[in-house]
């Protein structure tokens, strides 16, 4: 045998710490390949029928031929006939393998293929004695050498960093994982379907970008070398969308990837999906009904109930969401009234008195928000907005006519935690450019993810932007949410995590 052929069976030297399994795996796989019966040259396999669709069809088919294909995870050899459970892309099936049905030389190779190998079957559908649907192989075909073995049936892959780290073992040993996924899919085509029918046009905008914007964040830096650029990864959705509503498209969306380059936790990971939506002739107000009507017509579809339980708590969507605003969020958990407070001297008095930190470049308004994220924000379990930020902090939300220092932007809280945050959009350019320049400012003095002076998007809104309510919704949240996942990375199938050196 060839040195590609030593090294593809892992003979060689980078693969000296074989267990013995693992070995008695690779040996079973070079008899075959010197019998002429190598696996890895088969390329497809007539699988016409899945195990849930025989399962709940039985009366139809039964005694009718079917060809299953998948990966053995249970195997009993009793004699001249056996037993395996076959998993796919459904759930498990039983094949019955005897040997007066296959051959002798067929049967002697089916004992020794292993859990974990690819199998084709084809066969007739009936019941067992004790009444579980299987079926009775008349072929058993190895379609794939599983050379490493899978974790111990009833323990299972456990441990939360190799279940990351190694989501598609996850996925074979652990099916409730594999439900959890299935799930999102569920929920990333309802919402487009809900919006679709709402007249929205989905698009896709550029993730490469030469001045992130659109939200308060640090980006990802890379190089384009052709242009000899600097450029970033995007953080937000947020200013390509709203150039298409100036473009005339009145109601835009867009599901995609943001990078942010922060910190980790159960409710970070530095890629993941945001919804952003804009809708032309509407207000902050407009959104909060089109995200109550959106989670619950989700919630409805893939759940079946409006009542969500979630670690210890029970959300219930029905009810209208509370709404209240950031001030008075403020007032009725630390009995601080920032109305009364009318300079930043006294605010940085008040948050001494209070042990709230904060800096020297700290506005009023931004003081308001630490109070907000100490004092409030953990007591949101029943869905809440927020309504009403300091204008400090909202760099793209339009001002409340009656209280200039804050503007008509929410956020959508649910287990005390972000889940939405929408504006009413800025749309003058004059006023626009000021705050950017304010934010230019406060990146001078150390806040590294304040926002650049976009000058397309200024040239965009300086043609006239219609009024616009803009959205955007965790979409990571809200699967967390609807499937009672603790953790960002229970509902991301490859999330990112610090390589092993």
């Amino acid at each position: 045998m060839d040195n590609l052929d030593n090294d593809r069976l892992g003979t060689g030297e980078a693969q000296v710490d074989l267990s013995e399994q693992e070995s008695i795996r690779r040996e079973k796989l070079k008899e075959l390949q010197d019998a002429g019966k190598d696996p890895f040259v088969i390329t497809s396999f007539p699988q016409d029928r899945h195990s849930a669709e025989i399962i709940s069809n039985y009366d139809s088919l039964e005694g009718k031929p079917v060809a299953i294909a998948g990966r053995i995870m249970t195997k009993r050899i009793m004699g001249k006939a056996s037993f395996v459970h076959i998993a796919d892309r459904d759930g498990q099936i039983q094949a019955y393998v005897r040997l007066s049905e296959i051959g002798e030389e067929s049967y002697a190779d089916f004992k020794k293929m292993d859990i974990g190998d690819i199998v084709g079957i084809k066969g007739e559908v009936f019941k067992t004695q004790q009444g579980e649907v299987s079926v009775k192989a008349s072929e058993a075909t190895l379609l794939s050498k599983s050379l490493r073995v899978l974790p111990e049936k009833f323990h299972g892959l456990k441990d939360p960093d190799l279940r990351y780290r190694q989501r598609y073992v996850d996925l074979i040993v652990n099916p409730e994982v594999k439900e959890v996924f299935l799930k999102r899919v569920a929920i990333i085509k309802s919402i487009r379907g809900f919006l679709d029918n709402r007249g929205y046009i989905e698009v896709e905008t550029p993730i490469l970008q030469t001045i992130p914007g659109g939200a308060s964040a640090r980006p990802f830096k890379t190089h384009h070398n052709t242009l000899d650029l600097e450029m970033y990864l995007r953080f937000a959705l947020e200013l390509p969308l709203k150039k298409l509503i100036v473009g005339g498209f009145e109601r835009v969306y867009e599901i995609g990837r943001n990078f942010r380059n922060e910190g980790m936790s159960i409710r970070h990971n530095p890629e993941f999906t945001m919804l952003e939506l804009y809708e032309a002739y509407t207000d902050y107000h407009g959104m909060m009904d089109l995200i109550e009507d959106l989670m619950r017509s989700v919630a409805m579809e893939v759940n079946g109930t409006l009542k969500l339980e979630y670690g210890e708590h029970t959300v219930d969507l029905e009810p209208d969401f509370q709404r209240l605003t950031m001030v008075d969020a403020v007032k009725k958990y630390s009995g601080v009234d920032f109305d009364e407070i009318n300079s930043v001297e006294e605010a940085r008095v008040i948050a001494k008195k209070h042990h709230i930190q904060y800096e020297e470049r700290h506005a009023k308004g931004d003081i308001l928000n630490l109070f907000f994220d100490a004092f409030a924000e953990k007591n949101l379990i029943q869905p809440t907005f927020i309504t009403d930020y300091p204008i400090e902090i909202s760099p793209l939300a339009k001002r409340k006519p009656d209280k200039p220092e804050y503007t008509e932007r929410f956020e959508l809280f649910i287990t005390a935690r972000e889940f939405a945050n929408a504006f009413s959009e800025l749309n003058d350019p004059i006023d626009q450019r000021m705050r950017f320049e304010h934010q230019a400012l406060m990146k001078s003095l150390g806040d590294d993810e304040a926002n650049d002076i976009d000058e397309d998007f200024m040239s965009a809104i300086e043609y006239g932007m219609a009024p616009t309510g803009g959205l955007g919704l965790g979409v990571d949240r809200f699967v967390m949410l609807l499937t009672n996942s603790a953790s960002i990375r229970d509902v991301l199938l490859f999330p990112t995590m610090r390589p092993i050196e």
